[in-house]
């Protein structure tokens, strides 16, 4: 049974890390999973197991093509279809419907561009372009009850457009991917590092932290750590670069830290609607 109160602005992160991502944002009256790189037996049992079976999924926001954000997406989109007797849109830009494999693919999809915000009921959801290896990658913010709840990971560098939607956010969903010092000392082989490392591939811990301090908007109140790499980065290092960023930001008092997990799903995260 849903434990949503009905003004409350809920986000709950499912999974986080190199094996798979999913998040849900919702308010008990519409709500969106952002990517399903876990099965939709996981998906469905985590929300379940959160209080949140009965909450509203009206779309799957998915950020580009890679298994560990896509990797549930056909089987999802059948168990919502069984479940909810409609086919629930999974949105995507074309450069990712293009680059999906077959087994992934969704029934229902529906295409979106980068910087063409769509409206759901009463929730306007954002696709803003990220610097990733794939075909045309896009992060997600997501604007309800006076708030705006923004999905970043799985991007190379900080961008001035990166930075001014994270301004913005009340909570934000950001990648602290990698530790460069283990990351290099890894075992990884050369080429791998290369690509994590380079300029469309992962956020370090200092350049999330970087973009952290420049982005900090006066509406932050929750920072989830994600997309951390289980082989080459600790929650204390990620955990560190973030709140020395707040520190210097002036607003360690005001935003709670928390680290998304890969295994185990986070509390969902509740603020009150402000404009309902």
């Amino acid at each position: 049974m849903a434990t949503l109160f009905s003004r409350d602005v809920q986000v709950a992160v499912l999974a986080s890390g190199s094996s798979g991502n999913c998040t849900y944002i919702g308010d008990g009256h519409a709500g969106v999973l952002v990517d399903c790189g876990i099965s939709a037996k996981q998906v469905l049992a985590r929300l379940d197991r959160l209080g949140l079976g009965d909450a509203p999924i009206d779309a799957v926001l998915v950020t580009h093509e890679h298994g560990d954000h896509v990797g549930g997406a056909r089987v999802l989109c059948d168990r919502l279809h069984k479940r909810l007797g409609r086919w629930v849109p999974f949105l995507m830009t074309r450069g990712t419907r293009d680059a999906l494999r077959d087994r992934t693919t969704p029934a229902a999809v529906e295409l979106v561009s980068a910087g063409g915000v769509v409206e759901l009921k009463h929730l306007r959801l954002d696709p803003f372009s990220v610097p990733h290896d794939v075909a045309d990658p896009v992060a997600w913010r997501v604007q309800l009850g006076g708030h705006q709840v923004g999905v970043i990971t799985d991007l190379g560098r900080p961008t001035t457009l990166v930075q001014d939607k994270l301004r913005s956010l009340s909570i934000a969903v950001l990648e602290f991917n990698h530790d460069f010092e283990l990351l290099m000392g890894g075992a990884y082989p050369w080429h791998l590092k290369q690509r994590i490392r380079s300029s469309h591939g992962h956020l370090s811990n200092d350049q999330a932290g970087e973009l952290l301090e420049r982005g900090l908007g006066e509406s932050l109140r929750h920072l989830v750590l994600a997309h951390l790499s289980d082989e080459n980065n600790q929650p204390a290092r990620a955990l560190a670069a973030a709140t020395g960023a707040l520190r210097r930001a002036g607003a360690s008092d005001r935003v709670q830290v928390q680290v998304a997990e890969q295994r185990t799903p986070l509390a969902p995260i509740r603020l009150p609607a402000v404009d309902w």
